[in-house]
C-alpha cells in the first residue's frame, strides 16, 4: 500500500494503483475517510502507526465495496472507533435498495458487498466530525457525501469527482477510466453536485480515485464543461 502526505491533516493510501482512502490528522487522532477493498486492514493500521496517532473516526462517503470493502475488518480490531455514514446511506449499506419517492428511479449501480457493522452515528448534511464539515453530494449513490476540511479547505470528495487518468465528474464518462461512471446511480444528480462541490471553491480536491489536485478549480471547470448542459446550468 502506498502512503502519501498530500496535505499538512491529509495523507492519502493507495491499494493498486487506483483505490485511495484518507487519513486527517486531528488533534486527538486520526480520521480514517473510506476503507478501500477488502483486506486493506492491515495497510491501513500499518499507515495510522506510521504516523504516530490511533485512528478514532471512520467515516464512510458511500457503501460501494471499494469504499467499505475493509470496514468489517477495521470494526473488529478498532472496537473504540466512531463510524459513521450518512443517515441516506445507511439503509443502503443495510441491503435497502429502495428508493425514496423524491429520488430519481436510475438504476442502484456498483458493487454493495454484505457489511455486517452497523455505524453508530449517522450523518447530516452540515454535520463536523472533527474538522470535517459533511457536505451532501449525491448522484454516484443516493446517500454519498464529501468532506470539507474547515482548516484548509481541503475537499474529499469521494467518487462525486475521478482524478484517475484526468479529471471527470461522476456522472461523466472517462474513456480511460470509465469505472466510476460505470457505477454512478444517477448522472444527472451527480453533475449537478460536481457543480455544487466546485462552488466551495476548495484548496484542494481528494478523490476515491486518482490524485490529489492542489488548487482545483479549473481543473473541475474543464470536468464540468466536459459533463455537459446540466452541469454547467448547476454551476
Amino acid at each position: 500500500m502506498r502512503q502519501r502526505q498530500e496535505r499538512p491533516n491529509l495523507t492519502r493510501l493507495t491499494r493498486l494503483g487506483f483505490v485511495n482512502a484518507y487519513l486527517v490528522l486531528e488533534e486527538d487522532g486520526l480520521t480514517l475517510v473510506d476503507t478501500m477493498i477488502s483486506r486493506s486492514a492491515d495497510g491501513i493500521l500499518a499507515a495510522a502507526r506510521k504516523l504516530g496517532r490511533p485512528v478514532r473516526r471512520i467515516v464512510l462517503t458511500h457503501g460501494h465495496g471499494d469504499h467499505v470493502g475493509s470496514l468489517d475488518a477495521l470494526a473488529e480490531r478498532l472496537p473504540e472507533a466512531e463510524i459513521a455514514i450518512s443517515v441516506r446511506e445507511s439503509r443502503l449499506l443495510a441491503g435497502n435498495r429502495q428508493l425514496d419517492p423524491d429520488e430519481p428511479s436510475s438504476k442502484i449501480r456498483g458493487s454493495w458487498p454484505k457489511v455486517s457493522t452497523v455505524p453508530g452515528r449517522l450523518l447530516e448534511p452540515g454535520d463536523r466530525v472533527g474538522s470535517l464539515r459533511v457536505i451532501a453530494a449525491p448522484g454516484h449513490t443516493p446517500g454519498h457525501i464529501a468532506l470539507l476540511d474547515e482548516r484548509d479547505r481541503t475537499l474529499i470528495a469521494g467518487d462525486a469527482y475521478s482524478t484517475l487518468a484526468g479529471i471527470s465528474t461522476g456522472g461523466h464518462t472517462n474513456r480511460r477510466f470509465p469505472l466510476v461512471a460505470m457505477a454512478t446511480w444517477d448522472r444527472e444528480t451527480a453533475n449537478r453536485t460536481a457543480a455544487s462541490l466546485r462552488a466551495l471553491d476548495p484548496e484542494a480536491l481528494a478523490v476515491g480515485h486518482g490524485p490529489v489536485i492542489v488548487s482545483p478549480a479549473a481543473a473541475m471547470d474543464r470536468a464540468l464543461a466536459a459533463a455537459g448542459p446540466v452541469a454547467q446550468r448547476a454551476a
